[in-house]
């Protein structure tokens, strides 16, 4: 299968999931495939939804609703270990990146170009992105913003895995938690799981784009 049928795909599959989206912005790295991040907004639900999994928090939903934000690209390739010997252009894990914030708050829309960055760290840096693990962007995810690192959450709860032909792996829509510098500190010593449990202790609305680090003493 081409890489445009696949990436076709994952936009059907994102567009199915999430309805049309309203904003998409380009952008090309030296020595890789183009990433496109599509904009997408929901409406406001009484729920925090069950995008993130363990730790999305909490707590009615602004009336202005959700934005999400999604990558679309990263697919085209699959990710290749940094200890294997080649690179295979066919084997290999299949994802993109989901980011759920809270619309209206902040202007979350800089984030466009840190996550294009993030989809393109396999090609660049050749690591495998996947749950559990922590992405550092070196700087805010926006102006103003408390995040500089996110953690990468279970797929699933909010677009299901894209099956591809065999052996081709399935595309999984992996969604990125923002985190403050004394989480990703705090996750690096204790594990992801021990901070998905601080979040959900103190009940932390993990898409609130201003939140302060939860309590880590």
């Amino acid at each position: 299968m081409a890489m445009a049928e696949v990436l076709a795909l994952v936009e059907d599959r994102l567009r199915a999931a999430l309805g049309e989206p309203d904003a998409r912005a380009s952008v090309t790295f030296l020595g890789t495939d183009r990433i496109e991040v599509l904009r997408f907004h929901s409406a406001g639900t009484a729920s925090g939804g069950g995008d993130a999994g363990p730790g999305d928090g909490a707590g009615d939903a602004s009336a202005s609703g959700i934005v999400r934000y999604a990558t679309l690209g990263m697919s085209a390739q699959p990710m290749t270990d940094p200890a294997a010997g080649f690179a295979d252009p066919v084997q290999g894990p299949r994802a993109e990146l989901l980011l759920s914030v809270r619309a209206g708050v902040a202007d979350t829309d800089e984030v466009l170009r840190p996550l294009a960055v993030l989809a393109a760290s396999p090609q660049v840096e050749g690591v495998v992105v996947a749950p559990g693990g922590s992405l550092d962007l070196g700087g805010p995810l926006w102006s103003g913003a408390p995040f500089q690192s996110v953690l990468v959450a279970e797929p699933g709860g909010l677009v299901a895995d894209l099956e591809l032909p065999a052996p081709m792996e399935p595309v999984r829509f992996l969604p990125l938690l923002p985190m403050t510098p004394n989480e990703a500190a705090w996750k690096r010593v204790h594990g992801a799981q021990a901070l998905h449990a601080r979040w959900l202790d103190h009940e932390v609305d993990l898409r609130d784009p201003l939140r302060r680090s939860v309590r880590l003493d």
